[in-house]
């Protein structure tokens, strides 16, 4: 009976087979390979060779916030506490990026000063069906000069064709194409990466000063300040006409 059960036997054997030593020696890698792969994340040692311990943010120069505040003191601006642009110029970035926000500021300035005029002139009367001798905005369309006055000026930017908003759209690419491609006044054609693209190139001055005006910080000041009020101000009359009751002000037209 012994002899018949030997083949259904699963006692090890006393010298192990070559299937059984390859399984060993796969455990075995493993095993290194994971003791590896947890010491690459492991903190390093005091004994390692020292490394260079200089804080990045350290060697990054700091740029001040100018223009942060509408106070002043004795013709200087007022700032409560530090004024620099930490955050965005030494953790986010670097001054090249500080250069890039403002940029975009005085563009977003810039644009809410010219929607801030053009709304107060449509609802103060002062519009194209007033002072200009054409009667249509497009005679295909069959659009009045008169029929967009007499609307909202919301409504009255919704009613416009699509190749009045396309004219828009081409105008304003042309300056962005513009200032991406030139620097001081010339355009850069020998260079791979255009002016625009560069560290700190886009700085939303484009150059163009036909009345020879000094530009000096004051009156950088003051442009930056009053592009900050129209943007607060376009808001606030868009949300007005669109939702009745939004703002608890009385504006100076109905």
């Amino acid at each position: 009976t012994d002899l018949n059960m030997a083949p259904f036997c699963h006692c090890p054997s006393a010298h192990p087979s070559q299937q059984q030593l390859k399984m060993k020696f796969a455990s075995i890698l493993s095993f290194f390979g994971a003791i590896s792969a947890v010491s690459a994340f492991a903190p390093a040692s005091n004994t390692a060779a020292p490394r260079c311990t200089t804080d990045l943010n350290m060697a990054k120069e700091r740029v001040p916030c100018f223009g942060a505040t509408p106070l002043t003191l004795g013709g200087e601006p007022l700032f409560i506490g530090e004024n620099y642009w930490d955050k965005i110029t030494q953790d986010w970035g670097s001054a090249e990026t500080g250069t890039f926000i403002r940029a975009a500021e005085i563009k977003h300035g810039r644009s809410a000063m010219l929607a801030t005029v053009g709304f107060a002139f449509h609802k103060l009367g002062i519009t194209f069906n007033n002072i200009s001798p054409h009667e249509y905005l497009s005679i295909t369309k069959g659009i009045k000069f008169a029929d967009l006055a007499a609307m909202t000026p919301l409504d009255a930017m919704k009613s416009l064709p699509a190749e009045s908003l396309t004219q828009m759209f081409c105008a304003i690419a042309a300056i962005e194409i513009y200032e991406l491609t030139h620097r001081d006044g010339e355009i850069k054609t020998g260079e791979r990466v255009a002016p625009g693209l560069q560290p700190g190139g886009l700085t939303g001055d484009l150059g163009w000063n036909p009345l020879n005006i000094k530009v000096d910080d004051r009156r950088r000041l003051v442009e930056l300040q009053n592009g900050r009020a129209a943007m607060f101000a376009i808001c606030a009359w868009v949300a007005h006409d669109a939702v009745p009751g939004s703002v608890p002000l009385n504006l100076p037209w109905p």
